[in-house]
């Protein structure tokens, strides 16, 4: 007679590792991408993730743009810069950079989109802890900018200037940042307590 009790456990151990398999396969994804220096590989790889993506594939590739978009009009427009200057501009070059860091991002949305990041580190308690605060954090933010975001649209029936929005932009900035700085010394004064940091 077999007396053996079925584990409580074992659905919760099985996702854990299925989301720590995940992101093996995220880290290994990003390294492999750092070591390919064709622009055409690249695009291969950027469709087949969008490929296999599915419902979610326009939705990722969206906040991968608009996360991006800054950056990679920067240091394009830089790069088209000292090209000019030098006269030695490279196309594949160009493609290369922005295709990277493009790809990067889209798998970074996909894989935070797919997995949870607690079950990921379950089992390393000082990344679970962490990864419990930046989510804590961003949390928090979130909610300070949709605060912000229902506060201006509550002041303006019309749509406003251009002017007003870029005040209301530099303000948000400016709570964050002082949020973010107040939160980190909270943190790593908590964490430094509990024998997290030994310095």
């Amino acid at each position: 007679m077999n007396d053996a009790k079925p584990n409580a456990n074992f659905p919760a151990c099985r996702q854990s590792f299925a989301a720590r398999t995940w992101l093996l396969l995220y880290l290994a994804g990003i390294v492999t991408i750092t070591f390919i220096h064709q622009p055409a590989i690249l695009a291969i790889m950027l469709a087949g993730a969008l490929l296999v993506s599915g419902k979610e594939r326009w939705r990722h590739l969206r906040r991968t743009m608009l996360a991006i978009l800054v950056f990679n009009l920067t240091i394009s427009a830089g790069y088209i810069a000292v090209c000019l200057w030098q006269g030695a501009f490279s196309l594949n070059y160009l493609l290369l950079v922005n295709l990277r860091a493009i790809l990067m991002a889209y798998l970074g949305f996909w894989f935070v989109g797919k997995v949870s990041i607690l079950d990921a580190v379950a089992g390393w308690h000082t990344v679970s802890l962490l990864a419990t605060l930046a989510i804590g954090q961003i949390k928090t933010f979130e909610r300070i900018l949709a605060d912000f975001r229902a506060a201006f649209e509550s002041r303006n029936l019309a749509r406003p200037g251009w002017l007003a929005r870029s005040r209301h932009a530099a303000a948000q900035a400016q709570t964050l940042l002082d949020k973010s700085f107040a939160a980190s010394n909270e943190a790593a004064q908590a964490m430094r307590s509990r024998g997290v940091f030994d310095d």
